[in-house]
């Protein structure tokens, strides 16, 4: 263990005193905005979340605050991100921190653990950076460091290798400084030991890189599970009925859960002409005059290829039962005041051109 720590961790510290990466949460030791942080950057990256993070630190600048804000109102600032589970699983535990520990976010791994939403990595992240705990953390880009560093070829996700390179992120933590240490790790991965184009030339590490040596750093880290995108399809139905149009809210447990969006059909493929949208329709909307069919749209999401059209149609009595859970909004406004997914969102940003008025 001893000889690990000394063969990798100064020159990391070296490395990383040479190449700082100033971002707003890093070096502070409040836990709820290193958390706020973790949460807002997972599946995201720096540059996309750093101006939600800004905007979340300004509208909600305490732990308590968040707990106490409308769920909608949080999805709204959150709108563009994604993932929505990331949203509710933070104002839980953000609520949880008020109710059950008084407002005063947990002081130790195993509390943080507790929290909904928390992992091992997020628990770890939270308790070095915010009170020095010796926990090594273990995200994308560290994995990737040590399995290049020291050529592991066992699955990321696998469990045999979770446990592995979890015994080996422990071995190498600098106990002493293991906040510094764990921002080393994460910023070397996220900076200079990157996915695609690594800067294997000047790293300092070539000696060590098992990688490197043998020729193998696009080969790691190795991930046994390909992901695949399950494609699915809307065809929303944009009901005008004078100077408004309804939004519907998905209560069901599924993609964009809470979030609001035109009422919608789940066909096997999208319609490209009038004709194909009208043979969606059931036999009660055989009068609906069609007004227009919008381009294709398509939302790349982590588990999910979503592609949609917007078919606006004029109010008629027959779609009443199908606007269950709905709520009339003005078309006039600039954007949507209720949170919407981004799919609904760039229609409606060219709604000029696609609705007729």
């Amino acid at each position: 263990m001893n000889n690990l720590w000394s063969t990798y961790v100064p020159k990391l510290q070296e490395w990383s005193h040479a190449h700082p990466r100033p971002l707003p949460w890093k070096g502070i030791r409040d836990p709820y905005r290193i958390w706020l942080s973790e949460v807002l950057l997972q599946q995201t990256r720096v540059e996309q979340g750093l101006p939600y993070f800004e905007r979340f630190v300004r509208a909600y600048p305490t732990i308590a605050d968040l707990a106490a804000a409308p769920q909608e109102d949080i999805y709204k600032l959150w709108e563009g991100l994604g993932y929505y589970a990331r949203a509710r699983n933070m104002h839980a535990a953000a609520q949880s921190v008020v109710e059950e520990h008084n407002g005063v976010f947990p002081d130790t791994y195993e509390a943080i653990r507790t929290l909904k939403g928390v992992g091992d990595y997020t628990a770890a992240a939270i308790a070095s950076f915010a009170y020095d705990l010796p926990h090594a953390v273990l995200d994308g880009n560290v994995y990737r460091v040590l399995s290049r560093w020291f050529g592991i070829g066992t699955p990321i996700d696998s469990t045999e290798g979770k446990q592995e390179f979890s015994r080996l992120a422990e071995a190498i933590l600098d106990k002493n400084n293991p906040a510094a240490h764990n921002q080393a790790m994460m910023d070397f991965g996220a900076t200079w030991c990157t996915p695609k184009n690594p800067q294997c030339a000047r790293c300092p590490f070539q000696n060590e890189c098992v990688a490197w040596q043998e020729g193998r750093v696009a080969e790691l880290p190795v991930k046994a599970k390909k992901l695949i995108k399950k494609e699915r399809f809307f065809v929303y139905i944009v009901v005008k009925k004078g100077g408004s149009t309804f939004l519907q809210q998905r209560l069901e447990k599924d993609i964009w859960q809470n979030l609001w969006t035109f009422p919608a059909l789940e066909p096997e493929e999208l319609p490209t002409t009038l004709g194909e949208a009208r043979a969606l329709f059931p036999p009660e909307w055989n009068e609906i005059p069609i007004v227009s069919l919008s381009k294709p749209f398509k939302q790349i999401l982590t588990h999910r290829l979503v592609q949609a059209v917007f078919v606006v149609v004029d109010w008629q009595e027959s779609l009443t039962t199908f606007l269950t859970n709905t709520q009339p909004v003005s078309w006039a406004k600039a954007a949507p005041e209720l949170p919407v997914p981004r799919i609904v969102e760039w229609y409606w940003n060219e709604r000029n051109q696609l609705f007729i008025a």
